[in-house]
């Protein structure tokens, strides 16, 4: 919501400014998505390598008695 503020009051003092942003701002989300997908693949094989280090620490734990 409050982007969307800005973004009028940038419309109320300089519209071409403005309206130029509403243009661009689709063509650079797009040119970032692979980026962000990335750096989702990143994470997840972060996240992998992770699970396997600890794996033997979880297993050699045992379970608690009841």
């Amino acid at each position: 919501m409050l982007t969307f503020l800005l973004w009028l009051l940038l419309f109320v003092l300089c519209w071409p400014l403005a309206l130029l942003a509403l243009i661009v701002y689709p063509i650079v989300w797009l040119l970032l998505l692979p980026f962000r997908l990335l750096g989702i693949v990143v994470g997840g094989v972060f996240e992998l390598l992770r699970s396997i280090i600890a794996l033997p620490a979880r297993l050699f734990a045992g379970r608690p008695s009841v």
